[in-house]
This record gives structure tokens, C-alpha cells and sequence, in this order.
């Protein structure tokens, strides 16, 4: 995460004032200030990096054309905007966030206003990703991701139970770790032999069991989804869990990398506006905006990452289709993370994986 930015335009001092009155070159900068203080804005949340670059000229230029209104981006951390809301001096409107990390302040959240949408149409969107105080933005996959130098199609392991399997299947391998917020709990289920349509609620115990069998097989624990990549690329690990998002940038800069999508976890990233927001109605319009047909189907183009409307998946072309989670192929192949189970249980998930983790 890149360092926060201020969200409010700093107050002139005095000293400044009198130092631009006696500075007639410098009038114009402190207009053109000024003038911004008193623009509309709508202030989100957001991952930052590239997803900032790219939602720059595909959302908030053309958004500010449209509205008049000016999106300020800031990337920030978990812990910083929980200490925000902590204090009462919300500087952020909407939080563009994984869905299960969103609901951790679900009384925070204010009612998402579907009826004054413009730009959307709210019977457009899927209903496993509309809620009445966040809705989805895009979804990934955590996928079983491998290196082509070690397998193929037909050799690579079917399931996560082949995956678990090292003894029969040997290979280096690799998982998520508990930096990234949601270890693969679901994974070591599936490889025990829990059914996808029965993982809620997780059972940790069984989780946990199944892990320390896979545990001597594992090179390391991926903190980050570059790293995720980086080991498969490098052969650090032959096949990992990975994100969908991560491993198809890899693969479009030339890595030998292919996805397996049997049992994939899907999740979402949402929007949510805070009660205490200080420009409600421009995160409203943002929110419509950001979800309208063409919004979202060039996003996940630019992104690799699935639409959370109808209307937008239509709008693909095949080719993307076969990149992203989403339509027949999560229905037959994949499931959706549980966002609320995530968001009650994340901090006993933290405290047994810091037990498990030290057991030999």
C-alpha cells in the first residue's frame, strides 16, 4: 500500500497569506487552490498502483466530464481506516475493498441508493453481489495456478486433494499466508473431502488438521500476490494457489504459467458508503457510474477480472470469458467466499494460524 495521501486541502496560514499577498506571481497558484477546496469531490478508498492508472482514465476523468464532480483516490491501509472511524473524523466516502473486509464495519455502511440510480440499472446487476450497503464492484478467483515447465493440462494436479497429495504427485508448492487476509482455509476443506456447496461455515479444526498434512510439502507461504507469481514463475513452486488477477498479468508478460479452475474461490471486490461520509450524494452517483454496462466491461478487459452485471459478462468476448471467474464456469467449477463468515471469524482464523504456524 502506498502512503496516505491528505484528503482535505490544508487550511492557508496566515504567514502564507500575507507571504502571496506580497507575491504577485504567486496569486495565481493560491486561486487555482482555493478553487479546488471548493470544487465537488467524492473521496475513495482504493488499492492504489496500477488499478489507480488504469481507473484514472477509464473512470474518475470521465466521471469529473460528466458530473463535475473530482474522485480522489487514496490508497490506504486496513488498520488506518479503522483508526479513522474510530476517531469520528471520516475523511474517506466510499471504500473500495474485498467485501468480507467492508463488513467488518457493517454498521458503519450507509443504505446504498439503487432507486436514484442513472447510469445503472439495478435489476442489472447479479444478486449475489447487490446488498443494500455494498455492492460488488469486479470478482477474481483464488485458482490452482502452475509452472508449463513442470506440468500440463493432463499432468498438473485435477483437484486440491491431488494437490494434497505430494507424495503420489511430487512437485514444490506453495499456499497463501495469513498476511494476505484470507489464508486458503476453503482449499484444505475441499482436500479433505468437504463439498464445495457445504464449506460455511468453515470448520477449523478439520482445516487446520488437513493443513499440517500438506505442510511439509510447502516451500513457502505467499505474504503477497507478486510473490505468489514470482515463485511460480522462478520454480520456486511448480504449483500454488495464486489470484486469478496476478497469475494472467504473468502469463501476458511471457511467464510459462497456465490456471487449473477446478474448485476456484471467488471473490468480490465492493463498494460501501460510510454514514458519516461527507459527500454522500457524489459517492452515490460514483457508485452508479463505476457500475454502468461500459464501465464494467472495459474494467474487466483492462483488468482481467469479472463484471458483476449481467448485461457487462454479455458484453465480453469469448476470449476474456476464458480468463475470468464468473457465469456457467463458477457455477460448475467454482464458489463464492463467504464474506460474512470472513468477516466475524478473521481475527480467530489470525489466532489459530499464529499456533498452527509454530508447530513443528
Amino acid at each position: 500500500m502506498s502512503k496516505q495521501n491528505r484528503l482535505v486541502t490544508s487550511p492557508v496560514s496566515r504567514r502564507s497569506v500575507l507571504k502571496l499577498a506580497g507575491a504577485t506571481l504567486a496569486a495565481p497558484m493560491f486561486w487555482v487552490k482555493n478553487a479546488e477546496a471548493a470544487q465537488e469531490r467524492v473521496v475513495i478508498r482504493s488499492p492504489g498502483g496500477a488499478y489507480d492508472d488504469i481507473r484514472k482514465k477509464l473512470i474518475y476523468e470521465p466521471f469529473a466530464k460528466e458530473t463535475g464532480i473530482r474522485v480522489i483516490p487514496v490508497a490506504t491501509t486496513t488498520g488506518k481506516l479503522e483508526a479513522m472511524l474510530k476517531s469520528g473524523n471520516v475523511e474517506i466516502d466510499i471504500i473500495d475493498n474485498d467485501d468480507s473486509v467492508l463488513l467488518q464495519w457493517e454498521d458503519e455502511l450507509a443504505p446504498l441508493n439503487y432507486a436514484g440510480f442513472k447510469y445503472t440499472d439495478p435489476d442489472d446487476i447479479l444478486p449475489e453481489y447487490k446488498h443494500d450497503n455494498y455492492v460488488g464492484n469486479f470478482v477474481y478467483a483464488d485458482v490452482m495456478g502452475y509452472n508449463l515447465e513442470k506440468f500440463n493440462q493432463g499432468s498438473v494436479p485435477a483437484n486440491w486433494a491431488d494437490f494434497w497429495d505430494y507424495k503420489r504427485i511430487p512437485a514444490s508448492r506453495a499456499l497463501a499466508d495469513i498476511d494476505t487476509g484470507a489464508p486458503n482455509i476453503e482449499f484444505a476443506l475441499l482436500a479433505d473431502g468437504v463439498p464445495m456447496d457445504k464449506l460455511y461455515p468453515l470448520d477449523l479444526p478439520r482445516a487446520f488438521a488437513s493443513l499440517s498434512r500438506i505442510k511439509p510439502a510447502i516451500a513457502k507461504f505467499w505474504s503477497s500476490g507478486a510473490l505468489s507469481v514470482q515463485m511460480l514463475s522462478t520454480r520456486e513452486a511448480d504449483v500454488s494457489s495464486v489470484w486469478s488477477t496476478r497469475i494472467l498479468k504473468g502469463i501476458e508478460s511471457g511467464s510459462p504459467l497456465a490456471i487449473n479452475w477446478n474448485q476456484h474461490g471467488v471473490h468480490v471486490q465492493a463498494y460501501s458508503i460510510l454514514k458519516k461520509a461527507r459527500n454522500q450524494e457524489n459517492a452515490q452517483k460514483l457508485i452508479d457510474f463505476c457500475l454502468s454496462q461500459e464501465v464494467q466491461s472495459k474494467f474487466s478487459s483492462l483488468w482481467n477480472s469479472g463484471p458483476v452485471t449481467k448485461t457487462a459478462y454479455e458484453a465480453l468476448t469469448p476470449d476474456l470469458r476464458e480468463k475470468i471467474p464468473g457465469g456457467d464456469r463458477t457455477r460448475e467449477h467454482g464458489f463464492l467466499l463467504d464474506a460474512k463468515w470472513w468477516a466475524k471469524n478473521r481475527s480467530e482464523v489470525g489466532k489459530e494460524w499464529a499456533k498452527w504456524a509454530l508447530q513443528a
